[in-house]
């Protein structure tokens, strides 16, 4: 979900996407808990092609929340650009632009159970999660 840059009483808020399945979050939990988010931040120091791939994320994040509206920030969401500190936004992040754009995002897709196997996340008809 990619939600307003700032929150209701106009506070910038940076973070643009969220991940609202209970059952991708449950397994992205999994894989932060497995202590993932570690492994790869030590990859943005040993990978310097990784690091330039990492930051573009962090810009194309930024260059979309500002074509909603600019914040004056370059703080964005998930540890970007300099460490991996929340799966859920950056797999969030990698949903919703596609793959190619985050790639610890992209990953982290790549390494989730089948949280789609049962269907949809929402029941648009109920207005509920399922």
């Amino acid at each position: 979900m990619e939600t307003s840059p700032r929150l209701d009483d106009g506070t910038p808020f940076p973070t643009l996407y969220y991940l609202t399945c209970p059952r991708a979050r449950g397994a992205i939990g999994r894989l932060e808990a497995s202590g993932l988010m570690r492994e790869m931040t030590a990859r943005l120091e040993s990978d310097p092609d990784l690091a330039v791939r990492y930051q573009a994320a962090h810009e194309a994040y930024l260059a979309r929340r500002d074509e909603i509206e600019p914040l004056g920030t370059a703080v964005t969401a998930g540890g970007m650009p300099h460490r991996v500190k929340c799966l859920h936004v950056l797999v969030a992040h990698s949903l919703a632009v596609g793959p190619g754009v985050n790639p610890f995002g992209d990953e982290a897709v790549a390494l989730l159970d089948d949280w789609g196997a049962d269907g949809p996340c929402v029941d648009i008809s109920a207005g509920r999660s399922t």
